[in-house]
C-alpha cells in the first residue's frame, strides 16, 4: 500500500485508526481458552468487530513470540485472515527490530515476503545499513522509532548535541535522507503531543505512527491539532483501550463500539482538512 492509497483509505473511512493486537493469553476471555488456537480465535472476533472504523492493524510481535511456535502459527494465521477479507488494510508488525545488514536483510524478507506486512517498526540506533534493507521493498514500509510514549524515553532520546539537537530530532534529521515520505513513518507517542509541532517542522509530509491514546492517556484532539497535515500524516493506535474494554462474552461487540466512538471522533478531527 502506497502513500496515496494509505490517504484514499483514510478518506474512505473517515478514520486514521490502528487498532494494536496485543493479544495476551492471560487477559482474553475465558471461555476462549477452550479453543484450538484461542489467540487466532480473539483476533479474528476483533478484527470483524472493527473493521468497519479502523484502517490499520499492529500485532506486538512480543506476545505471540512468548508463546513459541503456536505464536508465531496464531499470527500468520491473522494477518492471512486479515488478507482474506479482501478490503484494504494497512497491517504494522510491531517488531522493533534493528540489527546489521545482512540480519537485517532475513528480517525484512521475514515481515514483508513470509509474512505480508505492509510495515515494521524498526529502532534505527545502528545506522543506515540496518534499515536499508526494509528500504529495498518497493511500496512497504519502515516505522522508525523517533520519540516513544514510555516513562524513560528521556533517558536518551532527549539528549542534546553541542548544537542543542536533541536526539530523536537528530533521527529525523538524518534518516529522512534515506527515504521519502512514500516508505518512512516514524512513532511519535501521544503522551508527547506538544512535541509534534517541532516534529512536522522536520518532518512535514511523512506519516506517523501514534501510540498512547487511551490506556496510555493522550489526547486525540491534542495529537490531532500538532501532528495533523494536509493529507492526515497519522495513524493513532489504541491496544488496551478497545481490545480488552470487556473480558466477558461481548469483549468483540465492546471493542466495536470503543472503535467506532474513536472513529466517529476521527471523523470530526478530519473535517478540517478533507
Amino acid at each position: 500500500m502506497n502513500y496515496s492509497q494509505l490517504f484514499d483509505l483514510i478518506k474512505k473511512k473517515q478514520s486514521f485508526l490502528c487498532v494494536g493486537l496485543d493479544t495476551d493469553i492471560n487477559k482474553i476471555p475465558v471461555f476462549l481458552l477452550k479453543e484450538a488456537d484461542p489467540i487466532f480465535e480473539f483476533n479474528k472476533a476483533i478484527i470483524d468487530a472493527t473493521l468497519p472504523y479502523t484502517v490499520s492493524y499492529k500485532p506486538n510481535l512480543a506476545f505471540y513470540e512468548a508463546l513459541g511456535v503456536k505464536g508465531w502459527e496464531s499470527l500468520q494465521k491473522t494477518v492471512e485472515y486479515i488478507r482474506s477479507l479482501n478490503q484494504p488494510v494497512f497491517i504494522i508488525a510491531d517488531a522493533k527490530r534493528g540489527d546489521i545488514g545482512n540480519t537485517s536483510a532475513m528480517y525484512a524478507q521475514t515481515f514483508f515476503e513470509t509474512m505480508d506486512f505492509d510495515a515494521v517498526t524498526l529502532s534505527p540506533y545502528m545506522g543506515l545499513d540496518t534499515v536499508s534493507p526494509f528500504l529495498n521493498y518497493k511500496e512497504r514500509w519502515s516505522v522508525l522509532l523517533a520519540l516513544t510514549s514510555n516513562q524513560s524515553a528521556t533517558d536518551f532520546q532527549y539528549f542534546e548535541n553541542k548544537k542543542g539537537e536533541k536526539l530523536f530530532e537528530q533521527v529525523l534529521e538524518t534518516s529522512k535522507s534515506w527515504a521519502d515520505k512514500n516508505q518512512l513513518m516514524y512513532v511519535v507517542g501521544a503522551t508527547k503531543a506538544e512535541a509534534l509541532s517541532d516534529i512536522r517542522k522536520i518532518v512535514p509530509e511523512h506519516f506517523l505512527l501514534v501510540p498512547g491514546v487511551g490506556a496510555q492517556g493522550g489526547s486525540l484532539s491534542e495529537v490531532a491539532k500538532y501532528g495533523m497535515n494536509s493529507q492526515c500524516g497519522l495513524l493513532v493506535n489504541s491496544s488496551r483501550g478497545i481490545i480488552y474494554a470487556s473480558g466477558k462474552e461481548d469483549f468483540a461487540t465492546i471493542a466495536g463500539k470503543k472503535a467506532k466512538a474513536m472513529q466517529q471522533e476521527m471523523t470530526g478531527l478530519l473535517r478540517n482538512i478533507l
